[in-house]
């Protein structure tokens, strides 16, 4: 991040250079000398979570400020989902059923760049997970279709990395599944969820909860593949059992189409975050 703004304070780029070719003596040498910015170890401690916390918001909030991206069409679904060339590699005979859905989040991302490269790559600009499956499929249309895509990794036991097509400056690495999930949504234009797991559940419903409960302004909620989320979810038992009201059904929509999904929210009319909430 370049900053060129005239400050009359010494800068702190030049004092940890400078701090890192100081005379070596005991004093210099112990942990306790460092440069607290600049010392990783101390970053790392338990009663530094809450800076921590606020340099995950700050860094993604500043650098798509400076990118100058004002809206994102964000793309949750399963890492497990192979594209179609490669479905006999599926885990599972529904996986492999499963694969269509890799060409359509491909697809609905070429539409969605479209609309982005004639804001300049300002709104409608594609974010996903930045891992394999759906995730590689949206940033893979978007540079195909000549645009930009957001890749919001998360650091996991098992090795992970960006898929190739995300763009590298927007490329961002989270340690707090929470951060990561909050700039998810800050930005959303609309919300796109094809099949998954446990994580794309969980994207999900925390989104819809927060539509639900007027925290959110309402955005097109859109679950690509009926047949996929009926199956897995019981949405009609929630409102029989009044666990959630019968309107709340209404906050999302079912699409097959990457340009039924493009048409929808082309016709979107914005509105407010509801208020008529009963108490819970």
């Amino acid at each position: 991040m370049k900053d060129d703004r005239r400050r009359p304070f010494r800068d702190a780029h030049l004092d940890r250079d400078t701090a890192q070719h100081v005379p070596q003596t005991p004093q210099t040498r112990s942990p306790s000398y460092r440069l607290a910015f600049a010392d990783d170890d101390f970053l790392c401690r338990d009663e530094l979570r809450p800076v921590r916390l606020q340099l995950e918001l700050l860094k993604f909030q500043m650098l798509l400020d400076e990118n100058q991206i004002d809206s994102t069409i964000v793309l949750f679904g399963g890492a497990r989902i192979p594209e179609p060339v490669n479905k006999d590699q599926a885990r599972t005979k529904t996986l492999s059923e499963l694969s269509h859905f890799y060409e359509e989040a491909r697809r609905f991302a070429v539409l969605m760049t479209e609309r982005s490269r004639a804001s300049d790559n300002r709104d409608f600009v594609v974010a996903t997970g930045g891992g394999p499956g759906v995730m590689e499929a949206g940033n893979r249309g978007a540079a195909e279709a000549g645009g930009v895509s957001i890749g919001l990794n998360i650091v996991l036991p098992h090795e992970q990395a960006p898929n190739a097509y995300v763009t590298p400056d927007l490329a961002f690495n989270f340690h707090y599944f929470a951060i990561r999930k909050m700039h998810f949504l800050m930005r959303a234009r609309a919300i796109c969820v094809f099949p998954g797991g446990f994580g794309t559940l969980d994207e999900l419903f925390e989104a819809l909860t927060l539509i639900q409960t007027g925290r959110m302004a309402p955005v097109p909620f859109l679950l690509f593949g009926r047949s996929f989320w009926e199956g897995i979810i019981n949405w009609d038992a929630l409102a029989e059992a009044g666990t959630i009201s019968p309107e709340d059904l209404e906050l999302f929509q079912f699409v097959e189409t990457a340009e039924e999904a493009a048409k929808i929210i082309d016709a979107w009319t914005p509105e407010p975050a509801r208020s008529d909430i009963p108490g819970r």
